[in-house]
């Protein structure tokens, strides 16, 4: 099992810095402790290229004059303490000077490869060339001299690469490096290779330690990636641009993957990597590793030690105040799955596009309403979900469109949206309705049939709509075109051309077991998060599942629900989260206050009754109704995190 409290110990060291002169084995083993950590992965490599240790294959950091290395894995072990071994994969500084027939090219026009070579920055190597078998050795020299119970090789994907060998061994292999199918074969076949023998320099030495290749994101769908590791590692520093929902939503499909632990890597920092100095408040990290461990991940807190190599105390009491509350909680974590009553159909899975809008917007729907949902792909069983939602896309495979047919079929309910239902200019699931085609207008108007914020009237929805013609079902919204689309020949007021009430068609529709919406609402509330994107939404589904919900609560939106099991212990849990975020400067989303929610309600579906329901950790006994198959109770306060134990 994964311990739950890790740290990745950045040490991107110059060699124009003095390197480990305070370092201290009492005073490493004292942040360790004060941090409540249980695991860290320490540097053998980092992307300057040095190595942090006697080596016979690399060079030692040239200011370093002892086993920095071993005796932070020594440190670790007398102290109970797991260490995984870091080393850069892609990056190497002092190598990219030395051996330019090892650079990675991104374009064959010389200029442009001299100004990416005079950026300062690190550079990429090519794995096509002998920098791999470079690689690998360092690999090995690692695991025969500590036999560390983990490696993590860091910064890897497959890339498109224009040095010589590459171009040479594209024409040997007849791929034309002018043909875009070509070069992205090529580039999959030398990142294969990479992996291939990566992982054989470890596997050679050890049965047992981890393995993980840190590409940054994790692709969903793709398994000759996710395949390769022994676990995942999420990273999603919120403050570095990833935002608060991009772990949910990462989080949500890779908890679906069988026998696959995986960790929601965050940061100390203010901003992100690379950052001396910078600290976030501890309420945002109490709130971010709370996050991880209700979305079924264990925690990692990245810092970078500074080259004197004596740890930051302020850091590591920083992070103790998170973590002395998830040891706390382990007891409830340990072997938990979350559990999900809705599945959506990644639209990265299906296209290949990793910023899919579509996924963005479908999962901040779904967490504002605080609905239990996974993200799943097309190999995932759908009978494990009461309703099934197809985002704004179709690129679906034969064999899933029999999956979905099938799972309507059987009862299942569907939700899908713009081109989701869309097969060769026709429906492929048959729910009273033809398809069109593409409407000529943009933006639309959206006009509902039910009550909405702001009345019944008429909302601009600045995204496409697919026309259908409706032969049975219930419509329970209108589409309005403006009089005409905004062109230099006609325009009207600042934005758009209003709505013409003249003619109306059919917008959305729910007609038994499904629903279909005209607009690509998912991607539209991504880009402009307008509030009617998502009543229309939040309409449908509340009345498509009515009472199958597994879990109620009286939160506000910018709350977070989940419910897991815990199988052996007879258990579930309830874990509400809520954090006030704000944007500081141009792009940085922060916490920093506590605000403190009070008296929420929740109800809960249940087999049987409960024998008891209880705060945790804390063993506060709530009182509870038992009414019509749910568990209905209060939660007296929820500060940042409150877990509920419905045993």
């Amino acid at each position: 099992m994964l311990r739950k409290r890790q740290v990745h110990l950045d040490f991107h060291t110059s060699e124009f810095v003095p390197v480990g002169k305070n370092f201290s084995k009492e005073q490493f083993q004292n942040a360790l402790k004060a941090g409540h950590i249980d695991s860290i992965t320490v540097f053998s490599k980092c992307h300057h290229g040095w190595s942090y240790h006697p080596t016979e294959v690399n060079e030692i950091h040239p200011q370093l004059d002892f086993d920095l290395l071993g005796a932070q894995l020594e440190a670790c072990k007398e102290i109970d303490v797991n260490a995984p071994v870091y080393i850069s994969a892609g990056y190497d500084e002092k190598e990219y000077l030395k051996r330019p027939e090892w650079r990675w090219r991104h374009t064959l026009d010389k200029e442009e490869q001299l100004e990416y070579e005079k950026e300062v920055h690190f550079h990429l190597l090519c794995f096509n060339t002998e920098y791999l078998d470079f690689l690998c050795q360092q690999i090995e020299e690692v695991m025969v001299k500590y036999n560390p119970c983990g490696i993590f090789l860091d910064i890897i994907s497959p890339k498109i690469c224009y040095c010589e060998k590459c171009v040479n061994d594209m024409k040997t292999l007849g791929l034309d490096i002018e043909n875009a199918e070509d070069r992205e074969k090529f580039s999959q076949m030398t990142y294969n290779k990479y992996l291939e023998e990566t992982n054989k320099a470890v596997r050679k030495h050890s049965s047992t330690a981890t393995i993980f290749h840190n590409a940054g994101h994790i692709a969903k769908g793709d398994y000759r990636y996710i395949n390769s590791n022994s676990h995942l590692e999420l990273e999603s520093l919120p403050t570095g641009g990833w935002g608060y929902d991009h772990f949910p939503l990462s989080a949500a499909y890779v908890r679906t993957l069988k026998d696959t632990e995986f960790l929601g890597m965050t940061g100390k920092f203010h901003h992100s990597w690379g950052e001396f100095g910078g600290y976030k408040h501890p309420n945002a990290l109490i709130y971010e590793t709370a996050l991880s461990v209700a979305n079924g991940a264990g925690c990692s807190i990245g810092d970078q030690m500074h080259p004197l190599s004596e740890m930051n105390m302020a850091t590591y009491n920083l992070i103790g105040k998170a973590y002395s509350l998830i040891e706390e909680k382990e007891p409830w974590l340990n072997d938990a799955v979350n559990v999900a009553d809705i599945a959506v159909l990644s639209a990265e899975a299906t296209t290949g596009n990793r910023d899919a809008k579509a996924d963005i917007g479908a999962n901040r729907m779904l967490l504002e309403n605080h609905f239990l949902y996974n993200f799943i792909d097309e190999t995932a069983d759908l009978s494990d979900y009461k309703l099934l939602i197809l985002p704004d896309v179709s690129s679906y495979s034969d064999e899933m469109i029999e999956k979905i047919k099938a799972f309507s079929e059987n009862g299942g309910k569907i939700i899908a949206t713009a081109d989701a239902l869309v097969k060769d200019d026709k429906f492929f699931l048959d729910f009273g309705a033809e398809y069109k085609g593409k409407n000529e207008f943009n933006p639309t108007y959206f006009v509902p049939e039910f009550e909405t914020a702001n009345g019944k009237t008429e909302y601009v929805m600045r995204c496409d709509f697919n026309k259908f013609e409706v032969e049975n079902g219930e419509i329970v919204a209108y589409m309005q075109n403006p009089y005409f689309n905004r062109t230099l020949e006609h325009f009207c007021s600042h934005a758009h051309a209003p709505n013409n009430p003249d003619e109306a068609f059919p917008g959305a529709i729910i007609n038994g077991n499904i629903a279909y919406i005209g607009w690509d609402i998912f991607s539209a509330y991504a880009n402009h998060g307008h509030l009617c994107f998502k009543e229309l939404f939040t309409y449908i589904i509340k009345k498509m599942m009515g009472d199958e919900f597994t879990v109620l609560a009286d939160v506000p939106d910018r709350a977070v629900v989940t419910y897991t099991k815990q199988e052996k212990e007879c258990r579930n849990i309830l874990h509400l989260l809520f954090a006030h975020t704000t944007v500081r400067g141009r792009n940085t989303e922060v916490i920093e206050d506590t605000v403190p929610l009070y008296d929420i309600k929740c109800s809960v579906k249940c087999g049987s009754k409960p024998s008891k329901i209880t705060l945790v950790p804390s063993g506060e006994e709530l009182n509870f109704e038992y009414i019509d198959g749910r568990a209905e109770f209060t939660v007296p306060k929820v500060d940042i995190h409150q877990m509920v134990e419905i045993k």
